[in-house]
């Protein structure tokens, strides 16, 4: 395993950056904007031929109550309440296919996985279009509106992600005070947005997130090598990016 610093370094460790003046104000109002445009969770059945798990379409309202895709994977015949994991997917990449990524309803959680407004056509199917401001932009959504704040893709997306667990607290099948968020790279910092905009999460997991603590042009530190990893070699390294 490589990691950027010790562990013991790790949890001393704290953020450089700092929130402009009126971040509380304007993810609130951007909250209370998408939560008064509320409307219908629709669950429709999917026969994907398991016989362990049931696998439902989701659609609830997201940024601005814009429609948003999901699925639900639950054990076969669950009534719950069940311990829940809302999951968000990493960049590029949308829901996928309805049978996919099965282990965690099979280890008896419901799983709402969250599609990914604007992306999917690359390494995982989605289906949520993105309503956001055009203008010029770097292929992909990493500037999409990027010249407002109000504009911005991540906005829209972060909404959509805090709004999924909105979702989730709603079905009858989910235990609203055992809720975890996960994701990777993309996923795994909309997991810390989440649980950052919100105080009734009950875990998170963020696997390398990806838009957290730039740190600029400063140097990066050494990679750490723990005792369990073995040696990296010159094609194996972590190729570190300023």
């Amino acid at each position: 395993m490589i990691i950027d610093l010790p562990e013991s370094a790790l949890w001393e460790y704290r953020s450089t950056q700092t929130a402009p003046d009126d971040f509380d104000e304007f993810w609130s109002a951007t909250l209370s904007e998408s939560r008064a445009f509320d409307g219908p969770v629709t669950l429709e059945p999917v026969d994907v031929g398991l016989r362990t798990l049931d696998v439902y379409d989701v659609t609830f309202p997201g940024f601005r109550g814009e429609p948003v895709r999901a699925w639900l994977r639950v054990p076969r015949g669950a009534t719950g309440p069940l311990p829940t994991v809302v999951q968000y997917i990493g960049y590029g990449g949308g829901r996928g296919s309805a049978g996919e990524n099965l282990l965690l309803a099979s280890a008896g959680f419901a799983h709402l996985q969250m599609d990914t407004r604007g992306q999917g056509a690359s390494w995982s199917l989605g289906e949520t279009p993105d309503s956001g401001a055009g203008g010029p932009q770097v292929p992909g959504v990493m500037t999409r509106g990027i010249r407002s704040p109000h504009d911005y893709y991540y906005r829209r997306l972060f909404a959509d992600a805090v709004r999924a667990v909105d979702a989730a607290r709603g079905l009858d099948v989910v235990d609203a005070d055992r809720i975890a968020v996960q994701g990777g790279s993309q996923g795994g910092g909309i997991a810390l947005a989440v649980a950052g905009l919100r105080d009734d999460i009950a875990g998170v997991v963020a696997f390398v997130p990806f838009l957290c603590d730039f740190l600029g042009r400063s140097p990066p530190p050494t990679p750490t090598r723990t005792a369990r990893s073995p040696p990296t070699s010159a094609s194996t390294a972590p190729r570190w990016s300023r």
